[in-house]
């Protein structure tokens, strides 16, 4: 099929079309008023599911919406509307709340869904570009998503429309979200799989248990220091006491930098080469917060501490295995 010859560039289009929806959703904010407040009590005191159903474009819009609600602590379903009318209504039960999404609020599926709803008792919110369609008339809670057109030349495919819906069932989650206090380690406990996950609950712990755990006493030689740290592969090596307690560290940068002074090597101990005061990490700090304070101080180590007790090695290398970096 031939290209027609464009008068505006790709680019042009693109950016017009982000202006177009950025602006829509701008306005969006003008309609939310205390309908919005009655929907987030709706769901606030449901004690059943929530329930997203839509048709075409808004069908998948519902499922993106229900991702956000699961993820977040509100348990939720996705139910087709079409497929409701042959058999999947089975899904609502007796306590759960229905969300229906909408831009005309009139196609034949939802119609025909929107009594069967009521008939059962449920209580129905509406998100829908058409306060006066049956879903908004029939709906507890309608909240208005209203545009005045599609990014779509000819004003039909559902593009600014569908965005307004994304956005106010996202308005709804993160409502949700802080009225319930909904911390990052709830998120976690939702989210243990991929970077994210790891974030949000990956340990130092669980990172540095297989190092290698480097140390000398702070009495032995020069000789004894660069062996530990040679034989260990870390680039480093922590100075102790006889009870374990951290004292100081060694790197190779140490090593040089004795080495460039010209002293006597055979007098030096690990005590006169040792850094004082370590960067250094609990055991149990999230592994991100190692990532964190390494770049923070331009370093590739940190020494994990309980206490003052000495517990191994963090390396860079471990988080970029974790995927943290």
């Amino acid at each position: 099929m031939p290209f027609t010859v464009m008068q505006e560039q790709p680019r042009d289009i693109a950016r017009r079309v982000i202006m177009e929806e950025a602006k829509a959703i701008s306005d969006l904010a003008l309609l939310v008023n205390e309908n919005f407040d009655k929907a987030v009590g709706l769901l606030l005191h449901c004690k059943g599911r929530i329930v997203l159903s839509g048709i075409g474009k808004s069908a998948v819009i519902a499922q993106k919406i229900v991702a956000t609600f699961n993820s977040t602590g509100s348990p939720s379903i996705f139910m087709h509307a079409a497929d409701a009318l042959h058999g999947d209504l089975g899904i609502v039960q007796e306590e759960d709340l229905v969300i229906i999404i909408s831009k005309s609020g009139n196609s034949p599926e939802i119609k025909a869904l929107i009594p069967l709803i009521k008939n059962f008792g449920n209580r129905l919110i509406a998100i829908s570009g058409n306060n006066e369609s049956m879903l908004a008339l029939q709906s507890d809670v309608f909240l208005d998503t209203t545009v005045a057109q599609e990014a779509c030349p000819n004003n039909l495919a559902p593009t600014t429309s569908t965005t307004a819906q994304l956005v106010m069932g996202d308005a709804l989650a993160v409502a949700l979200m802080e009225i319930k206090g909904f911390k990052d380690g709830d998120f976690a406990k939702f989210h243990p799989g991929g970077t994210l996950g790891k974030k949000l609950y990956l340990r130092v712990a669980d990172v540095f248990a297989h190092n290698e755990k480097p140390s000398v006493l702070e009495g032995e030689s020069l000789k004894e220091v660069i062996v530990e740290i040679t034989k260990r592969r870390l680039g480093v090596t922590a100075v102790v006491d006889k009870q374990n307690n951290l004292i100081g560290i060694i790197t190779d940068g140490d090593l040089r930098r004795m080495l460039e002074q010209n002293a006597d090597i055979e007098k030096i101990s690990a005590r006169q080469i040792m850094t004082t005061h370590p960067k250094t990490i609990a055991e149990d700090a999230l592994a991100v917060s190692a990532l964190d304070e390494m770049r923070k101080n331009a370093i590739t180590q940190l020494v994990v501490t309980s206490g003052q007790q000495y517990r191994g090695i963090i390396h860079v290398h471990d988080l970029l295995k974790e995927g943290l970096i």
